[in-house]
């Protein structure tokens, strides 16, 4: 499971996902895109996890120069690699800013 919460949003959403690597590292990218496929901002973090669930990624609906973006539809890609480098997931969802 993949999601943002919550969805649609004004001013900032928070991304998260299940999974099965509990009690270790991963590295996190969400890719955010315009509808055509621009990449307007890119979010990496390095999360311990201490359950089978990530929910503590935000976003607050700017790009990658700290502007607020339009409102629409946005496309996120997010990959998730364990510590090693080893690929865990990769999954691309739709959010709505309002």
């Amino acid at each position: 499971h993949v999601l943002n919460y919550p969805n649609p949003f004004s001013s900032r959403t928070s991304f998260q996902f299940e999974h099965n690597y509990a009690n270790a590292t991963l590295e996190v990218q969400v890719n955010i895109k315009t509808i055509t496929g621009r990449l307007i901002k890119t979010i990496n973090q390095s999360i311990y996890t201490t359950g089978n669930r990530v929910d503590n990624i935000f976003w607050d609906a700017k790009d990658d120069y700290g502007e607020k973006v339009a409102r629409g539809i946005y496309v996120y890609e997010l990959k998730v690699r364990s510590s090693n480098g080893d690929f865990v997931a990769k999954k691309t969802e739709k959010l709505l800013i309002l």
